[in-house]
């Protein structure tokens, strides 16, 4: 009998134009926290990895100036390099600005009693509401994040 594969770690990466600002937007957002990456970039930093060009001030601490992430508060992380073992999204700069829809999305589950709280609650962080839906299936509203990148608030 052939062994079940371990599932797979996974995190979902997203383009940024300003990786560190979409990382503030989102660790608010989710109630998140923005990794902390300083000990491993010290560390690249000392050993010649990295050069300083590739890094930013960011919280008062050394950061990756072209990526950066943020996980959920329960999940474990990895003390060394600050990095999530859990539920992450990673924002990596790109040259290119957002031109067409989403293929993919999140879906915000506030629930129906606090729907309206947290869309006003997200639009003060900096989200825009596209468009409010109501369906047979259910009800929901189309946001997009500072960058433009559409989301659900169910």
């Amino acid at each position: 009998m052939t062994p079940t594969p371990a599932p797979l770690h996974w995190k979902l990466v997203v383009d940024a134009a300003d990786p560190h600002a979409q990382a503030d937007f989102w660790a608010a957002a989710l109630h998140y926290e923005i990794e902390d990456n300083s000990a491993l970039v010290e560390r690249l930093l000392q050993l010649g990895a990295l050069p300083g060009a590739a890094t930013v001030e960011f919280h008062g601490r050394p950061a990756f100036r072209d990526l950066i992430a943020v996980r959920h508060p329960d999940d474990p992380y990895d003390e060394a390099s600050g990095t999530g073992l859990g539920r992450r999204l990673l924002f990596q700069r790109v040259p290119e600005p957002k031109t067409v829809k989403n293929r993919l999305h999140l879906d915000l589950h506030a629930g129906r009693d606090r729907r309206d709280a947290e869309v006003e609650r997200l639009e003060a962080l900096g989200a825009k509401v596209l468009r409010r839906v109501q369906e047979p299936s259910g009800q929901w509203v189309v946001m997009s994040d500072p960058e433009g990148n559409e989301f659900c608030v169910q």
